[in-house]
């Protein structure tokens, strides 16, 4: 029976093939669409880099597997590959799309894998209990990190909403770090809260209304995440955070109420901001109606109507790879030749439309049970725990990550109103990319201990 670490290694072969053969596809039909090329050269030259491409990628996963193997070797072995493959559908698309960005994603993985080792290499003696100590300071940072963006100078609206920040040549996104804050901050207050929160309310019409003394430090800190959010119209991060705190609610205290109290108060709350913030009142108008032509003609709904269209044309296996229409060519009156998207930002928000295209619904199936397995095995990892702050910080990551699936994917097909979250590890986004990996290597580290021998535990 093979070892844990080496069954992770062994799940690494099919992200590498993945790179391989997606380069080799978009290598051909880019030759293929190339006047007078040669067939010989077009096979060699799509063996010989694809083949570098797929060797590159898994020598950086190999680095990463080393780093578990010896730091967390009883970590879950499924965590790492089923990342590994979502990576390289990410890394393909995004070449396929723009091979310049497709560059710069590279780099940032690299960056992420590091950040990755490193979280692991600091964590793996102690584990995540070291992090409760500096609940307050990670929650504080985490909260003033989104308001980083509404600072001029660094920050810019796009879109609508205040979303990066610049730093000379380098931008990144800082909701990226604060989701990750704010769920360790979270997860901590609730383990040592979360008796008197359940034991101590008071029953108002068969609801449980939580004792404020306990309740009250965790709503002031949650609710200025939520402000600093909407104060930076960044939406679709702000519902990321709400489903993860209503779930680690719900986990912690076992109360039906309490996410029941904050789907009321979210409704009311959406209402609200639906009425009062326009970009966010258009986004809800292109939901409801994304083919109304005058919202079309307009600009409101052409993302997400242009979106669907390409989801509808892809049927159930796809148009096939490298075959979507994402530019047209237009002729301008000084007979100049420029190119005009027809699926606006392909490369981030409307990543999951392109692989719908190209990979049809059984593609785009297989890509979500990629998630669901990933989140399944977050889950997993939470059930194992041996203590109740790495059950929550599991649970919580885990949840971050379904929620996070849920709003793009929901927004894309017009299911919730479309807002800017990215798709983890495959859409472009370096910050997303690079704190991704720091939430996985969180989970790995709760997964190493969680699995650990108890003899093995108690000496460590």
């Amino acid at each position: 029976m093979l070892s844990p670490r080496n069954r992770e290694l062994l799940g690494l072969i099919p992200s590498a093939l993945l790179v391989t053969g997606g380069f080799t596809a978009i290598f051909i039909q880019a030759e293929n669409n190339s006047p007078g090329a040669s067939t010989n050269l077009t096979l060699n030259h799509a063996s010989s880099v694809s083949l570098a491409y797929g060797a590159l990628f898994l020598g950086l996963c190999l680095a990463a597997h080393l780093v578990i193997r010896f730091a967390l070797p009883y970590a879950d072995p499924y965590l790492f590959p089923l990342v590994a493959v979502l990576a390289s559908v990410g890394i393909v698309m995004v070449y396929r799309i723009e091979p310049v960005l497709a560059r710069q994603q590279a780099q940032w993985m690299i960056v992420g894998l590091l950040l990755f080792a490193g979280t692991i290499v600091t964590l793996r003696k102690h584990g995540v209990g070291v992090l409760e100590r500096y609940r307050y300071t990670i929650a504080a940072v985490g909260i003033g990190m989104t308001v980083l963006p509404r600072l001029p100078g660094i920050g810019e609206q796009v879109n609508g909403a205040y979303l990066d920040i610049h730093l000379g040549s380098i931008s990144f996104q800082p909701a990226e770090l604060s989701k990750v804050a704010i769920v360790i901050f979270l997860a901590s207050y609730l383990r040592d809260n979360r008796q008197i929160l359940v034991t101590a309310g008071r029953r108002v019409l068969g609801l449980t209304i939580p004792p404020m003394k306990q309740f009250g430090p965790m709503l002031i800190v949650w609710g200025a995440a939520m402000a600093t959010l909407l104060l930076t119209r960044e939406l679709g991060t702000s519902l990321m955070f709400y489903g993860a705190f209503l779930a680690l609610l719900y986990v912690a205290t076992g109360r039906f109420s309490f996410p029941l109290i904050g789907l009321v108060l979210f409704a009311l709350g959406a209402w609200f901001v639906a009425g009062h913030v326009g970009h966010v009142h258009a986004r809800v108008l292109a939901w409801e109606d994304p083919l109304n032509h005058r919202l079309f003609e307009s600009g409101t709904s052409y993302q997400l109507g242009q979106s669907l269209f390409a989801q509808a044309d892809g049927g159930v296996l796809g148009t096939g790879f490298d075959q979507s229409l994402l530019r047209y060519p237009v002729e301008l009156a000084n007979h100049q030749i420029v190119h005009r998207s027809i699926l606006p930002v392909p490369e981030s928000d409307m990543i999951y439309a392109v692989i719908v295209n190209e990979m049809g619904l059984a593609g785009a199936s297989g890509l979500l049970l990629v998630y669901l397995l990933l989140v399944a095995r977050g889950l997993k990892t939470a059930i194992l725990a041996r203590d109740s702050f790495s059950k929550l910080l599991a649970s919580g990551l885990s949840f971050v990550i379904a929620m996070q699936v849920f709003v793009i994917v929901g927004g894309v097909t017009d299911v919730i109103p479309l807002t800017g979250v990215t798709l983890p590890f495959v859409a472009y986004g370096g910050s997303s990319v690079v704190m991704n990996f720091v939430l996985v290597a969180l989970l790995l580290v709760v997964s190493d201990r969680a699995r650990r021998p108890y003899a093995r535990l108690t000496g460590s």
